[in-house]
């Protein structure tokens, strides 16, 4: 498998566009996939594990899939709360172009496909799904996780799933010595390799304590 579409905005690998048949939100769909993203031949793994184990969407606010890629997470919490916006994020223009695609034909007007800067900066999560790319190594990842997950409204989640031979463990242990205090996270679930991680952003303490009777 090449690793260009992990983090280049130009994969390199000729395009390929074809179609495969998957199941989004319980739903049998038709989506356009191509060389050089994630996961192009199938609903990956790892992805599926996360749809298994996963609450349900929040109906409304702003919701983030990071590192989108053809935009099965994205497009699930579309047709999942479909007064919801979902920013799918991601740096390669190809995957944005699919996920457009993909939204395009499902009949999906929710969906806002962009290059991480072109979220607005006062723009904060009800909810972060993502199956993230681990393979952009641990500076990069580390660096992407504390740009967006401070970005989580008070009182929400972000859930990640992350395959165990290839450093679950250790990025809970990250996420939990990093985003302290006013965070938790634990392993939500397991399942065929992988694990489901669960990040809570907690409400903010009161500065004054609060009057009682």
């Amino acid at each position: 498998m090449g690793s260009d579409h992990y983090f280049t905005a130009a994969p390199a690998s000729p395009e390929n566009l074809r179609t495969i048949d998957v199941t989004l939100a319980g739903r049998p769909v038709t989506v356009t996939t191509a060389g050089g993203v994630f996961s192009p031949d199938r609903l990956d793994a790892g992805t599926a594990v996360l749809f298994a184990n996963m609450p349900p969407v929040p109906p409304g606010g702003n919701h983030l899939d990071l590192g989108a890629g053809w935009g099965p997470i994205s497009l699930t919490m579309a047709m999942l709360a479909p007064h919801a916006t979902i920013w799918a994020v991601d740096v390669n223009e190809r995957a944005l172009d699919l996920v457009r695609r993909n939204a395009e034909s499902l009949g999906l007007d929710n969906i806002n496909a962009v290059r991480p800067e072109d979220v607005p900066a006062e723009v904060s999560f009800r909810t972060i799904r993502s199956n993230p790319p681990i393979r952009v190594g641990k500076d990069i990842l580390h660096d992407m996780l504390e740009h967006w997950i401070p970005r989580l409204d008070e009182r929400s989640d972000a859930w990640l799933v992350v395959q165990r031979n290839l450093g679950a463990d250790s990025l809970q242990r990250w996420i939990a010595a990093t985003f302290q205090p006013g965070y938790s996270v634990f392993r939500a679930a397991t399942g065929k390799g992988y694990r489901v991680l669960k990040v809570r952003r907690h409400g903010t303490p009161p500065t004054e304590p609060i009057a009682l009777g």
